[in-house]
């Protein structure tokens, strides 16, 4: 692959003494990674602020017509090298690059061009990709590595969804919350020091099941939303303007599908690729040993979810493929593609008939996928209440709730029929 000139390796010597800045999309998922990766010798910080003017700052860096997570991460990422908090010169960037055709994969090169604007064009830029798409010696991942920040990966999904399932019923506000954070700070530290069996890591799904059960809560109906859409703003607070914390405070039960069926989505991908267009051949039985390994694991973590009986449980990727029969083909991949569709089919079939579909500005396989599916999804299922909300920053907070707040009176009423049926 041809590097482009603003190219820096991440070499080794700059893993002894270089901080790396992870912008913040999920912050439990990413303290939980980053935390397991100090114990491997990388200095890792997520990045939290949260202000206006991380989107300003990104539109003085990016064109106005880029997609609007491309906005925000760059903005971020620039707000935090001009803040005088980080010496530039020992400062790296790190962001995933899938590989495809959307803005995921280039973010690396818009990134790039933003810090030589800004004047920072020494600062290297990490590209994590499972393509391998660029070479950074300084940062490289061991089998053994890969399986951890898998199984970081499936708490966060754990420890979000248990979360947002306690949440809206609890006695004392914020004790979710606050379990939440505190399992995170103590299970990254303790992921790098377990091994790759997967003993333990069934030990510690049950002790985290069992915490967020001694949280005291009411009996209620509550309305449950789901939230889908493009990666970035379905989970970031930054990029769906706290989107969670607003359902909440209006007494619903926000239920996100976790990151997992995102990487299931992305490695199935691959196999497609292979499958239809003779792609990635001499890779294609490691994609299918990898994939097979995932999806044995979700279903083990699903059965742990659900031996309780206490919470809700995710459906396993599998059962994720079939529904999308006789609404979109596999091969609809480009960007979270036909799984945009699969995750609100999902939702419905869990119960969940209220969506939001967080649309960022300049996303077209997100309203292709997300938005322009909304008509079929609803004429083969009339009970289902989805709302497309566009995110972006000329788009005002104020609008963006009160769709939602329209949506979520429909919602109500739907339950309240459903309640006196």
């Amino acid at each position: 692959m041809q590097k482009d000139l603003k190219y820096i390796p991440f070499n080794k010597e700059m893993k002894k003494t270089y901080k790396i800045l992870v912008p913040d999309m999920l912050p439990m998922h990413f303290d939980l990674i980053t935390k397991m990766l100090s114990s491997y010798g990388y200095d890792m910080e997520v990045l939290t602020n949260h202000s206006p003017s991380v989107a300003e700052t990104g539109l003085k860096y990016v064109h106005n017509d880029t997609c609007y997570p491309a906005i925000l991460v760059i903005g971020q990422f620039i707000e935090a090298l001009e803040s005088g908090k980080y010496d530039p010169h020992k400062t790296a960037l790190i962001y995933f690059q899938t590989g495809g055709g959307c803005r995921a994969s280039n973010y690396i090169f818009l990134l790039r061009k933003a810090l030589e604007k800004a004047g920072y064009p020494f600062v290297p830029v990490i590209s994590l990709s499972m393509n391998g798409l660029e070479k950074h010696p300084g940062f490289t991942l061991s089998a053994g590595l890969i399986i951890r920040l898998f199984y970081c990966i499936f708490y966060g999904d754990l420890i979000m969804s248990l979360k947002n399932q306690v949440a809206p019923y609890e006695i004392n506000k914020g004790d979710a919350e606050k379990l939440a954070i505190k399992i995170t700070a103590e299970l990254g530290k303790k992921v790098s020091k377990m091994g790759i069996g997967f003993k333990k890591v069934k030990d510690n799904c049950r002790e985290i099941i069992r915490k967020f059960k001694e949280i005291p809560v009411e009996k209620r109906n509550a309305v449950k939303v789901g939230v889908v859409g493009e990666i970035y703003v379905k989970f970031s607070s930054l990029g769906n303007n706290g989107l969670e914390k607003f359902l909440l405070k209006e007494g619903a039960e926000p239920v996100v599908p976790g990151l997992l069926d995102f990487f299931l989505y992305t490695v199935h991908a691959k196999i497609t690729d292979y499958q239809l267009f003779g792609l990635n051949k001499n890779l294609y039985p490691l994609f299918v040993i990898l994939y097979k390994f995932l999806l044995k694991r979700q279903k083990q973590f699903i059965s742990l979810t659900k031996e309780d009986g206490r919470f809700d449980s995710p459906t396993s990727f599998d059962r994720i493929c079939q529904l999308i029969d006789g609404y979109i083909n596999t091969g609809v991949k480009m960007g979270e593609g036909w799984l945009l569709t699969a995750e609100m089919l999902e939702l419905k079939e869990r119960g969940v008939k209220n969506i939001v579909c967080a649309q960022p500005f300049g996303c077209l396989p997100n309203h292709i996928c997300g938005k322009g599916m909304m008509k079929p999804l609803k004429d083969k299922n009339p009970d289902m209440n989805i709302v497309a909300v566009d995110y972006d920053a000329g788009a005002t907070k104020v609008n963006q709730e009160n769709r939602i707040k329209l949506m979520l009176s429909c919602a109500r009423e739907n339950l309240e029929e459903e309640r006196g049926a």
